[in-house]
């Protein structure tokens, strides 16, 4: 690990600051390209592609769950660390007032063990049935001049809230998002057992409340920002997005990451999906998944395994029920993944623990996944 943090370098660390339906998107994506220069991430990047779990939002800070998470860490080395997600509301609780307690505690943890930690910012909260979903955005955002920084969201037509999504369309809500990752890449970038940051799904959700068209555009607009910034505040350490809806941004949106060296993830691994599946045909847009083996070695790809991917092929249920070792070989064999993060299910780790142990998988450092640093990382550091 020496050898990380002689590369670091503390001037790494400046923050480089900068400030800005479907046939409207194409649109937007097309005009604002030359927004984005294409360039090779000039820093060398903490590199250790493999396993992780991602462990269940209200465990991540119950300490007799986190003491029997490390102890199947220790006894599975093909398990290189977690992924912890947070609202925005746990990590900034006023303006300007962060507070970054459970992730110090939970990194150290895990550098004594020798594993790593992934951080995922959730800007977009989803409610359980029959549950209240988390606080999404901190209590300052929630006034006029944030436009009440979060939006309700549904689908199929249904006027029942299904979670919450950021007003990221605001300037202002996308510039307080851009200090949340300010803060964080100078408290987390040069630390040698933060493997990666990253944001949750593209997908928008349908408004309750009717908006105006142009609020969608700038909100992708406002999203391929904030990464932007986020890769110059985090030069050393891999940022992440989830992509997977709307169709017609993708193209565009994915190239975008491409230029930048995001790295490219989702959040589910449905290998019978038709919409994350779906073929060009009669110039309609290609599904998410499509990309993935032709960004294999340029940029990293890092699949989520959710809770229904282990139940089903299909998230409405009309598929198969998928063998651990099936999703497996999905996201190893069609979406080429460098990282794959395995939900903590309660039904099925067991399932996946047995998958990592297996000595096809354990004897690999990298759990049989592609390992080979990304080109558009000057150079990876182990």
């Amino acid at each position: 690990m020496s050898v990380i943090i002689t590369l670091i370098k503390p001037s790494f660390l400046i923050a480089v600051r900068q400030k800005q339906h479907s046939a409207g998107l194409v649109l937007f994506f097309t005009i604002s390209a030359f927004l984005f220069s294409h360039s090779t991430i000039a820093n060398p990047v903490k590199w250790h592609p493999g396993h992780y779990y991602t462990i269940l939002g209200l465990g991540k800070n119950d300490p007799k769950y986190m003491t029997q998470v490390y102890k199947e860490l220790k006894a599975t080395p093909a398990l290189r660390g977690i992924q912890i997600r947070y609202f925005w509301a746990e990590l900034e609780t006023a303006k300007d007032v962060y507070d970054f307690t459970s992730i110090d505690q939970r990194l150290a943890e895990l550098a004594a063990i020798g594993k790593r930690l992934v951080i995922q910012v959730q800007t977009k909260s989803f409610v359980p049935i029959g549950k209240p979903t988390g606080k999404l955005v901190p209590d300052y955002l929630k006034t006029s001049e944030y436009e009440g920084g979060e939006f309700a969201y549904s689908s199929h037509g249904s006027t029942a809230p299904r979670g919450y999504n950021i007003a990221l369309w605001n300037s202002q809500v996308h510039d307080r998002l851009v200090e949340l990752f300010r803060v964080m890449g100078e408290r987390y970038n040069s630390h040698p057992y933060f493997e990666g940051i990253g944001m949750i799904e593209t997908a928008y959700g349908e408004p309750i409340v009717s908006q105006p068209a142009h609020q969608l555009s700038k909100f992708y607009e406002n999203l391929l920002s904030v990464h932007q910034k986020m890769r110059a505040y985090f030069p050393n350490t891999m940022t992440i997005q989830e992509v997977n809806y709307p169709h017609p941004i993708l193209e565009s949106f994915v190239r975008r990451l491409k230029e930048m060296g995001t790295a490219l993830s989702g959040p589910d691994v449905f290998k019978d999906e038709p919409g994350l599946n779906r073929n060009a045909v009669r110039n309609a847009p290609r599904g998410i998944y499509h990309f993935y083996p032709e960004l294999s070695g340029i940029i990293p790809l890092a699949p989520q395994v959710m809770h229904k991917n282990y139940m089903n092929t299909r998230n409405d249920g009309a598929g198969s029920v998928p063998t651990v070792p099936e999703i497996f070989a999905f996201a190893r064999d069609n979406l080429k993944s460098n990282y794959i993060f395995w939900t903590r299910n309660p039904k099925y780790y067991s399932k996946v623990l047995e998958l990592l142990n297996g000595p096809d998988i354990a004897r690999d450092p990298f759990g049989g996944l592609n390992s080979i640093c990304p080109k558009v990382y000057t150079s990876c550091v182990d």
